[in-house]
């Protein structure tokens, strides 16, 4: 996908809400800001830092439900989701905090052969690449441990949420020195200078199995970076002979549906032994009824639309892929009783059998509400 220099994102939930045009961000100059906003920032006491990122956490409870409903708006994520994540970022706070005590104080060794001490530094810019589907949430957590302890951030957003990103930024630096958090809009090209950029220091990214692999491959031989990876995966449930099968459906549909699965830790394939197989279909299908897509905005809504129309149209292929014999058929449908047109999906679930080669949908990370289950013995 190209880089474009400024776009425009629409709510997936609603097609006719859009919003302000955005420009992308200039990755030299805001690293020339973190890396001047260093020499301050590093200066302070963990207790000075500390204070800071405590406006921080006022400013942010102040418009948390703001927040929320704007996820809920930009990213399709039902709003008692939103709220949660809201409710995470908070907590986040208290968590790094006691933290700091252990990670960022020197210790003595004082049970090696040699006298030691362990001395812990800043390290200077650090850049944050946050996705989607936890817009604030998962970024917001390396950003926390990096600021505490004596870094700067450069955050850059999913640009599918820049929006709620926009906000969020708004609120730390509010309490914070001019350059210690800087927002750096943009899409893949922009968060890859910024990542392989020579005064970034550490690197914090969340998304896709193949970005992040080719960005271990570009920094592999950058030994001045530290590198964190956040990447997708394929998660199974395995339900034996004797589970409480109505738990474990009414699980599997959680974990199936919850933020339309869009998640790296969504629940996707189920291992179901086969004497108890026939009955769990039938109680996943039943529990899947709690969960008809409806408008994110509304307080009831469990299953919200996909983020894009790329990403529906992928959605759409898997539907259509051949051979394949659905239980539950998967549905795309643009527009809800309400009159509202968006990204909505219904779930689709694929019982697997020696006449279905089901290996595609489940060594593969989907991203929507897709369920493959297999019998074992």
């Amino acid at each position: 996908m190209p880089d474009p220099r400024s776009w425009k994102n629409r709510s997936p939930g609603d097609l006719d809400n859009e919003f302000p045009e955005v420009l992308a961000g200039d990755v030299d100059a805001s690293v020339r800001r973190s890396r001047e906003a260093f020499a301050l920032w590093r200066g302070l006491t963990v207790d000075e830092r500390r204070m800071a990122l405590e406006d921080c956490r006022g400013h942010l409870q102040a418009k948390s439900e703001d927040l929320a409903r704007l996820i809920a708006l930009e990213t399709g994520k039902p709003l008692r989701e939103a709220r949660l994540e809201l409710g995470a970022v908070i907590a986040k706070f208290d968590l790094t905090f006691a933290d700091a005590g252990r990670w960022s104080s020197d210790e003595v060794v004082a049970d090696g052969p040699h006298p030691a001490e362990i001395r812990r530094r800043p390290r200077g810019p650090a850049a944050v690449i946050a996705p989607f589907n936890f817009p604030i949430h998962l970024g917001h957590g390396a950003a926390l441990a990096y600021l505490l302890s004596g870094n700067t951030v450069l955050f850059k957003p999913s640009p599918l949420a820049v929006n709620v990103a926009l906000a969020y930024a708004a609120a730390m630096q509010a309490a914070l020195p001019e350059g210690v958090f800087e927002l750096v809009p943009g899409w893949g090209e922009t968060g890859r200078g910024l990542c392989l950029h020579s005064d970034v220091r550490a690197v914090c990214f969340t998304g896709s199995v193949p970005v992040g692999t080719a960005l271990a491959r570009d920094l592999a031989a950058d030994y001045s970076k530290s590198l964190a990876l956040e990447l997708g995966g394929k998660n199974s449930v395995i339900v034996c002979e004797g589970a409480d099968l109505e738990a474990a459906a009414a699980a599997v549909a959680d974990g199936m549906c919850l933020t339309a699965g869009q998640r790296c830790n969504a629940t996707s394939r189920v291992l179901v032994h086969s004497r108890v197989a026939d009955e769990f279909r039938e109680r996943i299908l039943a529990s899947l009824s709690r969960y008809p897509p409806g408008d994110p905005l509304d307080d009831a809504t469990t299953l919200g639309p996909l983020i894009s129309e790329a990403a529906t149209n992928r959605y759409a292929q898997l539907l259509a892929m051949p051979g394949i014999k659905w239980v539950l058929p998967g549905e795309c449908c643009t527009t809800l009783p309400c009159g509202k047109r968006g990204y909505y999906v219904r779930p689709a679930v694929l019982a697997a059998g020696p006449e279905i080669d089901a290996t595609p949908l489940a060594t593969s990370e989907t991203f929507a509400p897709v369920l493959v289950i297999e019998k074992f013995e």
